[in-house]
């Protein structure tokens, strides 16, 4: 069976646009998939440091990268995301950043839900994101 993936927004529903981009599809369907899930990542590089102390658009892109490491070992890149779940700690910080964002998140255009949080697993983190994918059934 052949794999199916399509992302929309119905009629009737607005569209999120932050700096001319369009943050995130309402819905996404998939037939005959295999389903990837990626649990939170944060700002940690290799040896675990924190990336970006006091930089969010810093985070964004380090936990960009480690879900691009994520989801390659599964066999799956950032384009097959269907779903994603952002904490962040200042949501007004978070969107000055939508560039960095839609590097990782645009092309695939995944469902988003983005919820502004007091605090992560350490002070110094700013930005957490779990991951959903889809890949073709094997």
């Amino acid at each position: 069976m052949p794999f199916k993936r399509e992302s929309f927004h119905p009629e009737g529903l607005a569209r999120r646009v932050v700096g001319g981009r369009l943050l995130y599809a309402p819905v996404v369907t998939v037939e005959h998939c295999r389903l990837v899930f990626v649990s939170g990542l944060l700002a940690r590089d290799r040896e675990a440091n924190i990336v970006g102390r006091g930089d969010m658009g810093a985070q964004i892109r380090q936990v960009g990268e480690n879900l691009k490491i994520a989801l390659a070992a599964a066999g799956a890149t950032l384009a097959d995301l269907v779903r994603t779940t952002t904490f962040v700690t200042d949501i007004e910080e978070f969107f000055r950043h939508v560039e960095v964002r839609h590097q990782y998140f645009g092309p695939a255009l995944p469902t988003s839900t983005t919820v502004e949080v007091r605090r992560l697993a350490h002070p110094d983190f700013m930005v957490e994101v779990e991951a959903f994918a889809a890949l073709p059934a094997p």
